[in-house]
């Protein structure tokens, strides 16, 4: 590590003591790099009794292993966690339809606040964050210790003080909750969330049983709201007996009705609100930049508008693969 990226550590753990002063600093703690730095730069300045973690789950939409993962990640750092459960106000976002970005602003830091109160709280927002690009550092009771750090620094902090960075497998740039991989209204929990959720944990657990390394893990939730279609997204694509395993148990899982592998190309028929239909950039960020990322495979669609006045967003009604 160079001195001058040694000499960024140090001025970082100084700002954080005159910032918090005497006080208790929350750390928005997802267990994934950035949070983690910051939670362990926040100690290293104040010291465990003045840092406490805050992580909020969304009930069964969960992974069991990421849970499991914070808790070992705060043990490690020596820090207590708290938890903060969202799982009934996502429902009411998502009964709508897929919709991240408005779960994360409303839902996560709501959640942190909930346990925070009046304190600080601090995030891992980082150069490579749009809010990190912003290089404003406090506002309403939100502080990001690290924002003036790139990727490559952080990870050179990971390596120099051997912190333990787990993950899922769910994607090898950015995870999140299962409820991600619905990509239709959430109407009923018992049947399309319970197919979200058993499927995207269970694609896990066989891949961690092979120790079978991926870039890309997740089973897509479509079709109309009467039928669950699961499509499952492997990459690198494992071997036939791992995959063809994960599709024997979900094609006997009841909240699912089909089940297929993505291994070549495939056309998603989507229904879009009106909104996002007439809109050719937000319509451009859904295929590139929400799912493409998250399929296997490549992918084309055919946008269709929605007549539904429940839907706020879209919904992947049907696919088909493309014959090369």
């Amino acid at each position: 590590m160079d001195a001058s990226l040694n000499l960024k550590i140090e001025q970082i753990k100084a700002e954080i003591k005159e910032i918090v002063k005497d006080n208790t600093l929350y750390v928005a703690f997802s267990g994934g790099m950035d949070s983690t730095i910051a939670a362990f730069l926040a100690k290293e300045a104040l010291g465990s009794e003045k840092v406490k973690l805050v992580n909020v789950l969304f009930g069964p939409f969960a992974y069991s292993k990421s849970i499991e993962s914070v808790l070992k990640t705060a043990k490690e750092l020596g820090l207590e966690i708290e938890f903060s459960d969202k799982h009934q106000a996502q429902y009411k976002i998502m009964k709508k339809g897929p919709n991240c970005n408005q779960c994360t602003k409303q839902l996560k830091m709501s959640g942190v606040k909930d346990i925070a109160k009046n304190n600080l709280v601090a995030t891992g927002a980082n150069q490579s964050d749009s809010w990190g690009k912003t290089c404003i550092k406090v506002m309403n009771n939100l502080y990001s210790p690290i924002i003036g750090l790139t990727k490559d620094e952080l990870r050179m902090i990971v390596k120099k003080y051997n912190l333990n960075i787990r993950r899922v497998g769910e994607n090898a740039h950015r995870e999140g909750c299962k409820l991600k991989h619905l990509l239709k209204l959430l109407i009923n929990m018992d049947y399309h969330g319970r197919a979200v959720s058993f499927a995207n944990e269970i694609i896990h657990d066989i891949l961690d049983k092979y120790d079978y390394k991926r870039e890309i893990a997740n089973v897509k939730i479509i079709g109309p709201l009467s039928k669950n279609i699961a499509l499952i997204n492997i990459k690198p694509h494992p071997p036939k007996e791992i995959y063809n395993e994960i599709v024997e148990i979900l094609k006997n899982e009841k909240s699912i009705d089909e089940v297929y592998y993505v291994n070549k190309p495939i056309e998603l028929t989507v229904i879009a609100n009106p909104g996002i239909y007439g809109n050719e950039e937000s319509k451009y960020w859904i295929e590139k930049g929400r799912l493409q990322p998250e399929f296997a495979a490549p992918i084309k669609i055919v946008w269709k508008k929605s007549k539904n006045d429940r839907l706020s967003t879209f919904h992947v009604v049907d696919f088909r693969f493309i014959e090369e």
